[in-house]
């Protein structure tokens, strides 16, 4: 009964959603890639309650599909630090300016010459507002 009043207290608009694309357990690649055709384009758009309840529930799809059947390989303590760099809109000097810690320094890590300090992590994932594991991961 509780299922039932909850699918009542939904919006049209994530059954109009269910209608242009179901909630089914994605089977292959090409159901992968359509789904996540469809995550791009709800992530382009001001969604209600509705569209926001089914874009939780395709994400947790394709979250389930991606850990049976994509293997994700780890990444260089080098390439999460750009990734952080890139979409926050800081060059190597910003955050060498930011953090304290040295352009060269920064520049060594980029390009694999040397690694972070324990130090270093902390700052900079104070800065990114990630966990220092994001880091260690990747060491």
């Amino acid at each position: 009964m509780a299922v039932k009043n909850a699918a009542r207290s939904l919006p049209a608009t994530y059954f109009a959603l269910i209608r242009k694309f179901p909630l089914t357990h994605i089977c292959d690649d090409e159901q992968l890639e359509a789904a996540l055709a469809m995550i791009d384009r709800l992530l382009e758009r001001d969604l209600d309650k509705g569209g926001e309840a089914y874009l939780d529930a395709l994400t947790d799809l394709v979250e389930v599909y991606e850990e049976k059947n994509v293997p994700i390989q780890d990444a260089t303590e080098a390439e999460v630090l750009r990734e952080l760099m890139r979409s926050n809109g800081l060059t190597q000097e910003k955050l060498a300016a930011k953090s304290g810690i040295a352009q060269s320094t920064l520049s060594a890590v980029l390009s694999g010459a040397r690694s972070l300090t324990k130090e270093q992590v902390i700052v900079l994932a104070r800065i990114f507002n990630v966990s220092a594991s994001a880091f260690m991961q990747a060491m």
